[in-house]
């Protein structure tokens, strides 16, 4: 029996695969992931997202295209951030000198209006090395894995970790005292500054903002 869609989004592929929506079959995304030893299974129906992780990560892919195309981007953001699953949602999106213009709206729509984690990429290499890095990290951190707080699980840590200047130690005492990536996005330098001291403060302010 087929994989309905809805099944496909409450179980995670195994450890070491992803699980990706056909449209990116012979994308460079996936030979690196390949490359990068981990197997691809493809599938039709994966509602809105493009990549399902074994961490039941899911990611949403907005390219260079997508941005400079215009704004329909922004609905397919809104049916994923409202689709009914239990995967964490995270939305990947291309920052380059064409799309550079327009990443400031679009970071601010995905994050302070819906409420998804973003991360940008350069392309669909480092996307690539960012996900073989976050299903690497959810097979040594045992310890985040069904934790009650959601941010404490390897795929946030690994986006806190992006902020420069933020290494392991500092993200941790980070998502211990906010409750969401939200309230880490929209806090002040000066509530920052007790954890991080005051340099490191405005340079995780200055990168959300």
């Amino acid at each position: 029996m087929e994989a309905k869609p809805c099944d496909l989004m409450t179980a995670a592929p195994p450890y070491g695969h992803v699980l990706c929506s056909e449209k990116w079959t012979d994308s460079a995304l996936v030979r690196a992931l390949r490359g990068g030893g981990l197997k691809i299974l493809f599938e039709k129906e994966l509602h809105v997202a493009d990549f399902l992780l074994p961490n039941k990560s899911s990611i949403l892919y907005v390219s260079e295209c997508d941005i400079i195309a215009g704004s329909s981007y922004k609905r397919k953001l809104v049916r994923y951030r409202n689709a009914s699953n239990s995967f964490q949602e995270l939305v990947l999106v291309e920052r380059t000198g064409l799309s550079e213009q327009y990443f400031s709206a679009l970071q601010r729509f995905v994050v302070l209006e819906l409420g998804l984690p973003l991360l940008p990429v350069g392309g669909q290499a480092e996307a690539s090395q960012l996900i073989s890095q976050m299903i690497q990290a959810d097979g040594r951190e045992n310890i985040f894995r069904k934790s009650s707080c959601r941010l404490l699980d390897p795929l946030v840590l690994t986006l806190v970790q992006q902020i420069p200047g933020v290494g392991r130690v500092k993200a941790l005492t980070l998502l211990q005292n906010f409750s969401s990536i939200q309230q880490l996005c929209s806090a002040a330098p000066e509530e920052l500054e007790p954890m991080v001291g005051q340099t490191l403060a405005q340079q995780i302010h200055s990168f959300f903002h």
